[in-house]
């Protein structure tokens, strides 16, 4: 194998057209905290050859992606890796959440691993499975759980996704999210939406035409998610309290 010493753009002020939005980041980047890291990278790389695929998320600097074999949002990376089934060792520069989706895509006897496996999204964070276990709990004390279809945004966990599988639900991503609604409500007449609450107001009311009121959110910090039964009962799209905080 070849290495090359890529044309990296100047750091934090290049436009990324391959990025959902295509921002400008103005300002510098701190250079590498260990220089060598980057010559001990490029030999371990050269040392695996086709063994190994290297993913590099959007949100990684520079100094990441040189090494990167594709860069991409989280769910084209994760189906980047399943289309690369010789590879042995899937590399994920990203975050826990995206690991864990390739993980679930690519075959057994392949390895992804996270650099980091303290790096995770604040939002997939936000609906731990305990929580999302406690509220379908009081949804079926309401008597509505029978109606309720879980969707959850591709950004969250491993346990999210199982959950929501496990109860009829689905996964959806930023942008077949009203293909999924609509499927949604054909099963039943409800929908838990998590962990994005403001994917799944905005793709609810502005595209679907429910209205603001057709809409109530899950706290999961507080008793009840902080709803009343006849809340539940009256709601058509039950939002978990989550965001993305960058």
């Amino acid at each position: 194998m070849t290495t090359v010493d890529l044309p990296l753009l100047p750091l934090g002020r290049g436009v990324d057209l391959g990025s959902e939005r295509g921002v400008e980041c103005p300002g510098d980047l701190p250079s590498p905290s260990d220089p060598s890291l980057v010559a001990r990278a490029r030999a371990a790389k050269e040392a695996l050859g086709s063994r190994v695929f290297v993913l590099g998320h959007h949100y990684q600097r520079d100094e990441v992606i040189q090494f990167a074999d594709v860069t991409g949002d989280s769910f084209k990376l994760a189906r980047e890796a399943a289309a690369r089934p010789d590879a042995e060792y899937i590399v994920f520069c990203g975050v826990h959440f995206m690991a864990e989706s390739a993980d679930i895509l690519t075959s057994e006897r392949q390895q992804v691993i996270l650099p980091d496996l303290a790096a995770g999204c604040s939002m997939a964070d936000m609906a731990r499975l305990r929580q999302v276990e406690d509220a379908w709990a009081a949804m079926e004390a309401a008597g509505v759980a029978a109606d309720v279809v879980p969707v959850t945004y591709m950004n969250s966990s491993a346990d999210i996704k199982a959950f929501c599988g496990r109860h009829g639900g689905a996964v959806c991503t930023s942008s077949n999210a009203e293909t999924a609604l609509e499927w949604a409500y054909q099963q039943g007449s409800k929908v838990l939406f998590l962990p994005d609450q403001h994917l799944g107001r905005n793709t609810a009311v502005l595209k679907m035409g429910l209205s603001l009121d057709d809409c109530v959110v899950w706290d999961p910090h507080r008793p009840g998610g902080g709803l009343t039964e006849e809340q539940l009962r009256d709601a058509r799209m039950i939002l978990w309290k989550g965001h993305c905080s960058v």
